[in-house]
């Protein structure tokens, strides 16, 4: 039976309320007034169901879907302006003790090289990746009790906000390990994290199950209830993603909207991310032996679907993803970005980019200065911001904020000024003299006359070297 406000798993992802769901889509895919009606409600920001949106995904007549993109486009202005914040994966650890058939860290796999940083080493990654310009980290690690219990995971967070290197520090750090309990989810509040991510991989139980044959990951109930057990334990801003190539694509979309509306419903407050991940080629996984791959022109309609559906809600795409499909994709509603990333173990610190211990395949190999350089060819702004998190700014105040439109009084100048930064420190010279015209340009669009004025302030400040202002 489904019920957004049950903490138990298969009634707020109800298969029954999926499958009635994608009937529904199906049956009014050509029912124009009704698309229409949709549409409207969409351009009002107030989001959509998980039914509403799916009938936007089940149509196919190409008028409606460029209304769609154009939409989103519109959504995406008004929301988030033209600012891109930036970030990068760090792999502490590729030892794992589930069995996921699309993942190369599964147990079984003996030709992956196993590895897990000491502190030391840490300290090296996050130097080299503070001497690129990043401020905000996503932790990852395999699920191992033995080599990667909670208390590692700590330890790791604290050595990363202790390292100060020349201008670098990295201001937020996000966190996708596996499910876990209310205690250890406290612990990573205290801790002082940004968002605690985990892609649910699939929502299809069977599915699920089918793909997890083996480790504690395959307790779908436990995995998908873990978002509940995170916001219980003070962790108020939460990542969703599904891996999109496991299951049928529109099953999924209809299942992480569900998810969606359960922590709205639950907690007040919904998603702060939501990533789209696509599978991909790793060491001993063929992504082609995966029947529900989606093609790039389906990948950008779940874009601008999941920003018309859940609009103050972050999309996160990363570097699984080719230049051309992210170019597509950040005009139709994406608001983070990956830069300069390795997904390899330790991987920062080499100056070959190492494949041997890889998550997965990376599509967008060019460095951050060179995702910066063409962001800003683009007209975007590059944001390295991390205050709202700083700020207290998090779950139900943030979503306030961003409601009220207030936050483009805090977030516009934030992104200029940590742009600002990244230019001074680290930019190749003729990223720094088209930074510098775009900050120039972009400042007008600041709206409150004093903030504006206090922005400029800190922008000279910042030239004088002085560092990490905040709105």
């Amino acid at each position: 039976m489904y019920n957004p406000k049950s903490n138990k798993a298969e009634e707020f992802i109800s298969h029954e309320e999926i499958l009635e769901t994608l009937a529904y889509a199906e049956a009014n895919k050509e029912n124009f007034e009704l698309i229409d009606s949709i549409i409207a409600k969409a351009g009002e920001c107030k989001g959509l169901t998980h039914r509403e949106a799916s009938v936007l995904l089940a149509c196919e007549d190409e008028k409606k879907i460029q209304e769609m993109y154009a939409l989103a486009e519109q959504i995406k202005q008004k929301l988030y302006g033209n600012r891109i914040v930036m970030f990068a994966p760090l792999y502490l650890s590729n030892y794992c003790v589930n069995g996921c058939t699309y993942c190369p860290y599964h147990a079984k796999n003996k030709t992956i090289p196993r590895k897990k940083l000491t502190q030391e080493e840490v300290k090296k990654e996050v130097i080299a990746l503070q001497d690129m310009g990043h401020k905000r980290l996503a932790i990852e690690a395999g699920e191992d009790p033995v080599n990667n219990p909670i208390e590692y995971i700590l330890e790791c967070i604290k050595t990363i906000y202790s390292i100060q290197h020349k201008n670098g520090a990295i201001r937020r750090v996000n966190v996708n390990i596996a499910a876990t309990t209310v205690e250890n989810y406290k612990k990573l509040e205290e801790a002082g994290i940004g968002t605690y991510i985990l892609f649910q991989e699939t929502y299809h139980k069977e599915s699920y199950e089918a793909l997890h044959p083996t480790g504690p990951k395959h307790n779908y109930a436990y995995h998908t209830e873990a978002m509940d057990r995170a916001m219980q334990g003070g962790l108020d801003d939460v990542g969703l993603g599904v891996l999109f190539g496991l299951e049928r694509y529109k099953y999924e979309f209809a299942g992480l909207l569900m998810h969606a509306e359960h922590l709205e419903a639950v907690y007040g407050v919904g998603p702060h991310t939501i990533s789209v991940p696509r599978i991909k080629n790793a060491d001993d996984i063929d992504a082609s032996s995966f029947e529900n791959g989606i093609s790039d022109e389906t990948f950008a309609k779940l874009c601008a679907l999941i920003r018309l559906a859940v609009p103050y809600t972050g999309m996160i795409v990363s570097t699984r993803e080719s230049q051309a499909v992210r170019e597509k994709v950040l005009r139709l509603g994406v608001s983070q970005l990956s830069g300069g990333s390795r997904t390899t173990v330790g991987g920062y610190q080499e100056d070959e980019r190492p494949n041997d211990t890889a998550q997965f395949d990376v599509s967008d190999q060019r460095t951050l200065d060179e995702v910066v350089h063409w962001l800003m060819e683009l007209g975007y702004i590059p944001s390295f911001c991390t205050a709202c998190y700083r700020e207290g700014r998090t779950g139900d105040r943030f979503m306030s904020l961003c409601k009220s439109g207030q936050i483009q009084n805090c977030c516009h100048p934030n992104a200029l000024m940590t742009l600002k930064e990244y230019l001074m420190d680290y930019a190749a010279q003729d990223t720094k003299a088209l930074g510098e015209a775009l900050i120039q340009a972009q400042l007008d669009g600041i709206p409150k006359e004093k903030v504006k004025e206090i922005c400029k302030d800190r922008l000279q400040k910042i030239e004088q070297g002085i560092r990490d202002f905040r709105f």
